[in-house]
Formats: C-alpha cells, structure tokens, sequence
C-alpha cells in the first residue's frame, strides 16, 4: 500500500512500474476518487460544524443538515470502497538496480557459487535415493496426507531437523532474535504481509489455507472469526508488532522464526508432481527486519540476509546461484527482489530455495507498524524478509549432490553433530 501524497507527486514513476510488474491499476481513474473523497469528507465536517454550531437553536435546519450529511456519507462510502480497492493494488516502485523484464525469464544471475558435481556413475534423484535408503515414503505420505504428501523417516528425518537446528542456530549467532511463530493467524496478518491478491481471502488464487472449523471464544461464544494456515513464519513475524508505535533507536530490529508451512499451490497445479520439490507441508527457518525509513540502510540489511543465506548454501556445500528478480518476478508489494537456487542433479538444473524481498513501507502501512523518530515524527517501518532455510528442496539438494556410487549419502560435516555424528546414510 502506498501513500496516496507519494503517488500524486510521483506519478510517472508509480505508472512505470505498475506498467513494468505487468498490473493493471486505473491510475486516472484512482486521483479522480480522491479528489472526490476529499470533497466529500469536507462537506461531512462542514455540515458536522454547521449542526453543532446550530445546536438548539434552530432544530429544523439542524435536521436538514443531518439529512444532507447522512445522503453525502453513504455516496462517500461507496467512493471509498473503490478508492480503498485501487490503492490495494498499487506496487512499490523498484529499485534501481532492479532488472527490467517480464517473467523469470528476464532474471538476471548475479553469481554462481560451488562446482556442480560430475559423477562417475549414474546418479540417482532424491525419489530413488529416499526409497533404496529408506529415509522418504511418497507412497504412505499420499495414502494419509493426500497429493503431494510424504513421510519423512530413519536418517531423512534425522537430516531435515539437524538443517533446520544449524540454520536457527546460526541465526541466533548473527544477533536475530528466535521466536517459534503461530502458524494459525488471524485474517490481518496475511492481508498486511501481503499474502492475499485483494483485501480478502480469494480461494481461486490465494494458495493459503483456510481452517473450516470455527474457534471459541474465551467467554465460550462462538467466534466468527477467520483463520488460515501460513505458508512461511512472515506473517507472522511481521504482525508481532503490528498496530504498535516502536522507538527510532531501537531498530533495526531482526528476527528470526522456525515454522511449519503449508501451502495450497493452487497455482502450480500439474507443476512439479514427483516427488517432494513442490509440496503442500514443509518446514523453514525465515528471516524478518524491521528498520526505520533509510533504503541505504534496508537495502544493506537486505544484503545482510542474503549474505547468512548464501554462507549457509556453502556451508551445507551446496552449488549455488544468486538471482536478481526483474520487475514482472516481482509481487506488486517488494521494491528489491533476489532468488537463490541450489544445484539439483536430479532435475539437472538450480531450484529455488530461497527469496529475499524489501517491501520499503508496503507492508507496514497495511499492518499499521510505525516507529517514532529521535524529533518526535511517526513514520511507517521498512519491513524486510528473507529465507534462511527450508527443508525440503535443501534435504534433496544433499541427497543428490552428496549421493555415492554405492547408493549412500555423506552428510555435510556441519550436520554431523546433530545427527550423533553419523557421517553417512547408508542401506
């Protein structure tokens, strides 16, 4: 969500980039509704003033007034229905540095890290290794959870944890505060990070989860409320301070959150059907900032994220590739955009693995999180996130990039203490 004064002074720039991630925003149409609301919230103050200036004096045209005054409400209402649905829809305007283009194809690599492993036998991918090593079970994980379900188990399970504990670890040690995050939220929280298309959950294009079931309240009510599975701890992360005012030395403020994720993938249907690349339930570990209103500043901290994200890949030794999202890539929220994608033999190409984004003020408009300067000003946080790990694309990236002749896998040396220091997988 923009600042609506931001959007009339920068109006060529806003239609660019509406234009550029591929939108279609009435950008016309929007200013002529806020002229319109702005005349209209006149003339309810006006006729408010006029009442009261009235008082008793004069019931009558104190009655008119409120008459007139009810009729300008309900066509304010109506404008500010639509004014509300446009704004939603505006993007940030990206960075400079951001890559001009219309789809993934137009992102631009930025580096590649490792040597993609030659082998001298026939690799296997993570569905024939998880099988023979008894470590993944597609076939009872479809007969419990369904499509794209799966069981991980013996050292599969064992390898998912460690990942998992050395990334939260690790983030713990870079200075970011660990939080285990609710995975069932409110409405606001998924509107705010931006995670549904319009103001409301749209089960035709949102891959969110709805729960059916209807809570209790603390009084015994039944509540009416809606809630939804998150696919990332973002949300969540991102709503600890919503609707607070946060002091300008205190940030910026960096957490990190461990979650489980679930996701509809509605929009990927008939996309990536064997095995665990795409799945519906999986586990991350995700990095989130607060800071004040500086785009050096949050495009260092973003620099910051990415840099505890690739020094994990080399960690786990991963191949590697960062990639600078162009504009059409781009959700119309995030300013500066970046993929990384590990090597995967099975499929013979990189897979993405992880995503950083700086959404600048977009988010925290929507979620109202404002932070007070040194002067005494209120001004909107810059809000940033970013993948630390997930486990099920890191978990195939070792099986196959670790994988022996003899059908075994080494584990990185760096998950060996959370695993009893086992070293191998083997039949």
């Amino acid at each position: 969500m923009l600042d609506i004064k931001f959007v009339r002074e920068n109006r060529e720039a806003v239609d660019a980039a509406i234009n550029n991630k591929g939108l279609s925003v009435d950008l016309d149409r929007l200013l002529s509704l806020d002229d319109k609301r702005r005349e209209l919230i006149n003339k309810t103050e006006t006729a408010r003033a006029e009442q009261k200036k009235l008082g008793k004096d004069n019931i009558e045209k104190a009655k008119e007034l409120k008459e007139e005054q009810k009729k300008i409400e309900i066509e304010l209402d109506a404008i500010l229905a639509e004014y509300e649905s446009l704004m939603l829809k505006l993007p940030t305007v990206p960075s400079p540095d951001t890559p001009i283009g219309k789809n993934s194809d137009d992102n631009v690599e930025a580096l590649v890290w490792g040597t993609i492993p030659k082998f001298d036998f026939k690799p296997k991918d993570h569905i024939q290794l998880g099988r023979e090593l008894d470590i993944l079970d597609l076939e009872r994980g479809t007969k419990v959870g369904g499509f794209r379900g799966y069981y991980l188990k013996n050292e599969g399970a064992q390898l998912v944890m460690a990942a998992m504990l050395y990334a939260f670890n690790k983030m713990v040690a870079k200075g970011y505060t660990p939080m285990i995050v609710p995975t069932l939220v409110r409405e606001f929280a998924l509107f705010g990070s931006g995670y549904f298309s319009g103001k409301e959950y749209n089960p035709e294009v949102d891959e969110i989860y709805q729960v059916a079931s209807l809570d209790k309240e603390a009084d015994g009510s039944q509540s009416k409320e809606k809630k939804f599975l998150v696919g990332t701890a973002e949300p969540s992360l991102l709503a600890y301070y919503s609707g607070e005012v946060l002091k300008e030395e205190d940030l910026p403020l960096r957490f990190c959150g461990f979650s489980q994720c679930y996701r509809s993938e509605i929009g990927s249907y008939g996309k990536d059907t064997k095995g665990i690349y795409r799945v519906h339930e999986f586990m991350k570990v995700e990095q989130v900032v607060f800071t004040k209103v500086d785009i050096d500043q949050a495009n260092k901290l973003q620099d910051e994220m990415v840099g505890i994200s690739r020094e994990l890949h080399e960690d786990l030794g991963l191949p590697y590739r960062l990639l600078k999202i162009c504009t059409g890539d781009m959700s119309p929220g995030k300013y500066r955009a970046f993929d990384i994608e590990a090597w995967l033999p099975g499929l013979d190409r990189f897979g993405e693995t992880g995503s950083a984004s700086n959404f600048l003020d977009w988010q925290s408009r929507r979620l109202n999180v404002r932070y007070k300067t040194k002067d005494g000003q209120t001004k909107f946080a810059y809000l940033l996130n970013n993948t630390a790990l997930a486990s099920p694309r890191t978990f195939i990236a070792i099986l196959e990039n670790y994988q022996q002749a003899d059908g075994s896998v080494k584990i990185p040396k760096v998950l060996q203490p959370y695993m009893g220091g086992k070293e191998i997988i083997k039949r």
